[in-house]
């Protein structure tokens, strides 16, 4: 459980799905400077900030190294870590190895499962469930084949002995062969009956009835369904598509659960 007393004005926010690096750089520039704008925003009010994985399309802690670029972004969330904002970043599928880096720079904590989540206050409580949401409910067998693949240690090892211009390329080439599928992710139909980290929710919520919000990234729909428990699926859309149509992200104050369109008219 992570536990947030929350100081009368602050806010804590949540936020999902950058994909920073995709689809081109060019692209991917312009929607890093939107985000700095947003957290430009939050800066103000925010007590803590909850980022909820695939904040970049492809991440891998070599040793010594990391992915180049997003400078503007990482210089951002250090700002925010000296201002006394704790970070919280769940790990998604796309930056799956994202070891201690963000940790010893930014003291940022990580998270690899999704976590409870209680915020307190002097007017109201809320009770959270929170993650990224790859991996989870049934189905999706080949993902999680891959996923055991990818975060198996020995086959982190053998990436590991690929120098970073080759093992980035390949990531890189990857991505660009699934541009397309990517892109209309977030425009399929939302389906009650088949999404299945809703049917993992659900689950969830069953044993867990003091849960209000369950809170995920990953599929990209945004999303705020009421559930027959009382509790509220929210899914945080992503940040990539066309004049930001999907991107979402959650403000909880002292008194309410806010769920936010962000605004782009001013970047």
């Amino acid at each position: 459980m992570i536990h947030i007393n929350l100081t009368s004005g602050k806010k804590v926010y949540f936020a999902s799905d950058f994909h920073l690096g995709f689809p081109d750089e060019k692209t991917s520039r312009e929607r890093e400077k939107a985000l700095v704008s947003w957290l430009d925003q939050v800066q103000s009010d925010a007590q803590d900030l909850f980022l909820l994985g695939d904040l970049f399309d492809f991440w891998f802690e070599y040793k010594t190294a990391v992915p180049r670029g997003f400078v503007r972004f990482l210089g951002k969330l250090s700002a925010l870590a000296d201002q006394g904002i704790t970070l919280h970043i769940f790990v998604g599928n796309h930056d799956l190895w994202m070891w201690d880096y963000l940790e010893k720079e930014l003291g940022a904590k990580i998270y690899r499962e999704p976590r409870d989540v209680k915020i307190s206050s002097s007017k109201a409580s809320f009770q959270l469930h929170v993650g990224h949401g790859d991996g989870l409910g049934p189905g999706d067998t080949g993902y999680k084949i891959l996923k055991n693949v990818f975060t198996n240690r020995i086959a982190q090892w053998l990436f590991g002995f690929l120098h970073p211009n080759v093992g980035i390329s390949l990531a890189n080439f990857w991505s660009s062969t699934r541009k397309e599928s990517t892109m209309t992710k977030g425009e399929q139909a939302f389906d009650p009956n088949t999404d299945y980290i809703l049917s993992y929710v659900r689950e969830t919520a069953a044993s867990k009835p003091s849960v209000e919000a369950f809170v995920f990234g990953h599929r990209h729909h945004p999303i705020a369904l009421p559930l027959p428990s009382g509790a509220t699926y929210y899914n945080l859309g992503d940040w990539f598509n066309p004049h930001f149509k999907n991107a979402y992200y959650l403000q909880i104050d002292e008194n309410k659960i806010n769920f936010i369109h962000f605004n782009a008219s001013g970047v």
